[in-house]
């Protein structure tokens, strides 16, 4: 029964639909002829073809006819060229940040060079590289015995030492004129820099030695090698005595004594400031 009930039911909607279908698709059939039908009768084919015919014999017509030919208009010659006036125009945008990145690049390289050459530039009086004048031998060494510290001069960069009497004879056979005769005088001028990387070598008050910092190499009061990796001991400045007053030539470095070299005999008076000794 239910089978025959959902038949009778879906049936006649079936037929509802085709129905509804094909009055849709006569609908549209009709109204398409109908516009085809207007658009015919408004401008036929052969009303349209005769219309652009006559354009086209319009055109020729008033091309050929007298009156419409064209004119040839000559015309005046070119004006000569006036270059513009620079004070009308001024600078312009560009020209300004070019000129300011030349200026800019010229300042520069010219502070540059300068440098340069202040730096490479000889020193003809006063200061390292020149001979200096240090002050009399008495003022030096009672400097150095009040202080127990070396006379340094800082604009020379070398310290002023005193050389004991009795240590000149064994000197002479090691040190050569120039800084022998400092040490008659009783004085010694060492370079601050260490022989083995060029570290600044201090003073250590309680070994009355000079200790590198760096590396550990270590030197007696005169700056005879005792200890550590340098290959030499302490450069020496050339010293000259004249009237009492010691002048010392900084223009003048002589390579300080071999290993091994003791002419003094001294020996660290206390502890080290830097690890520990070792003879070499």
């Amino acid at each position: 029964m239910e089978g025959t009930t959902i038949l009778t039911i879906a049936i006649p909607v079936l037929v509802a639909l085709a129905a509804l279908v094909l009055f849709t698709t006569a609908r549209r059939r009709d109204t398409s002829r109908a516009e085809k039908g207007d658009a015919g009768e408004a401008q036929p084919t052969g009303a349209r073809r005769s219309a652009g015919r006559e354009v086209e014999r319009q055109a020729v017509l008033a091309r050929t006819s007298s009156g419409t030919e064209i004119t040839r208009v000559e015309s005046p010659p070119p004006a000569p060229y006036v270059p513009p006036d620079p004070d009308s125009i001024g600078v312009t945008r560009r020209q300004f940040f070019n000129r300011s990145i030349v200026g800019l690049m010229g300042f520069s390289l010219s502070g540059f060079g300068a440098a340069c050459i202040a730096f490479l530039w000889p020193t003809l009086s006063g200061g390292f590289g020149s001979k200096i004048n240090v002050g009399s031998v008495d003022d030096v060494l009672s400097s150095i015995r009040d202080t127990r510290e070396p006379f340094y001069v800082p604009e020379g960069r070398f310290y002023i030492n005193p050389f004991p009497a009795d240590g000149v004879e064994a000197a002479s056979s090691v040190y050569g004129p120039s800084v022998l005769g400092g040490m008659e005088a009783g004085v010694v001028a060492l370079y601050q820099k260490c022989p083995h990387l060029g570290c600044r070598v201090p003073w250590c008050l309680t070994s009355q030695w000079f200790e590198c910092p760096c590396h550990g190499s270590q030197y007696n009061r005169v700056g005879e090698k005792k200890a550590g990796p340098a290959p030499r001991g302490m450069d020496h400045f050339g010293v000259t005595i004249d009237g009492g007053t010691i002048t010392v030539d900084t223009g003048l470095l002589v390579d300080g004594p071999p290993i091994g070299t003791n002419t003094t005999g001294q020996e660290a008076e206390g502890p080290h400031c830097v690890g520990g000794s070792s003879e070499h």
